[in-house]
């Protein structure tokens, strides 16, 4: 299926990274790095010159914790979105949020893509997406609200769930008039899911694969890293790349990302093998439109 992000036409064979940028205090991962909005157009300018295709902005992080309003949320996205796209007039921008309220807002200041993570929680952000002409990330939690974490979940097949939630989110979306060539689905790595699910999920992503929507991961440094290989946060970019290799080469293709220069060269890496990457770098016209 042709896949579409923003203004850009993604070449077949090319496997997109899209770097994260939270603009949380709270932030698993970077603890608030980029929660002002000069460190977050700085982080954007970076992750760009390191190879990221496009840039996933977030206000609230995945986790349990401090509650935050949807005008929090806008306040927090709507200004870096606008200061992104002045910046970088034709890369993608997605806006990581559950709540049609806040996508609409972010997506007037400039977003292309909304990554529900929450899997459709908000009846109204496929309706949104649409009306923007946007695109929408399609993903499998398992059904538990935003912001929650499994306990004791089970699945008769997990994938089977996956596969279906996901076909089921898509279809809505492209009924609500988004473009089908602008949907992406996501297996939902530890959303709604323990650690041998989201292995499982790693295992047989070609099962999503073969649905025909384009399928994108969010890998980086999950908790079933962490817990799969014994190690802290601070130690799961070596199980988080060895993931990534996998997911590419059963064809995900677009990569949700915090390492942005790691996980470039190991998606070029992969498509070098797989013989859909020459061995130079990628052709001149791709960076020119990314950038």
């Amino acid at each position: 299926m042709t896949l579409r992000i923003g203004a850009l036409d993604v070449p077949d064979g090319h496997l997109v990274v899209m770097a994260i940028v939270n603009r949380t205090p709270d932030s698993f991962y970077d603890r608030g790095a980029t929660y002002e909005l000069a460190a977050a157009v700085e982080r954007v300018d970076q992750v760009v010159a390191e190879g990221a295709d496009m840039v996933d902005v977030g206000g609230v992080k995945a986790a349990p914790g401090e509650e935050v309003t949807p005008a929090e949320e806008i306040r927090r996205t709507a200004d870096l979105v606008a200061a992104i796209r002045a910046a970088h007039p034709r890369l993608p921008i997605s806006i990581d949020t559950w709540r049609a309220e806040v996508a609409r807002e972010v997506l007037a200041a400039g977003a292309d893509v909304v990554n529900d993570a929450w899997g459709g929680v908000d009846p109204q952000l496929a309706e949104v997406a649409a009306e923007a002409g946007a695109g929408i990330v399609c993903t499998h939690a398992g059904g538990l609200p935003p912001r929650t974490r499994p306990h004791r979940i089970g699945y008769p097949d997990v994938v089977a769930d996956i596969v279906a939630r996901t076909t089921a989110l898509a279809e809505a979306a492209v009924a609500a008039g988004v473009d089908r060539e602008r949907v992406l689905i996501d297996p939902g790595h530890d959303f709604g899911k323990n650690t041998r699910h989201s292995l499982e999920a790693t295992r047989r992503l070609g099962e999503l694969v073969d649905t025909g929507w384009p399928v994108l991961v969010a890998l980086s440094n999950k908790d079933f890293v962490g817990e799969t290989l014994g190690v802290p946060l601070e130690e799961r970019l070596t199980g988080t790349l060895a993931a990534t290799s996998v997911s590419a080469w059963l064809g995900a293709r677009v990569f949700r990302a915090h390492d942005v220069a790691a996980t470039r060269q190991t998606l070029d890496m992969v498509a070098s093998i797989r013989g859909t990457r020459p061995r130079c770098a990628p052709p001149a016209a791709w960076l020119e439109l990314r950038n």
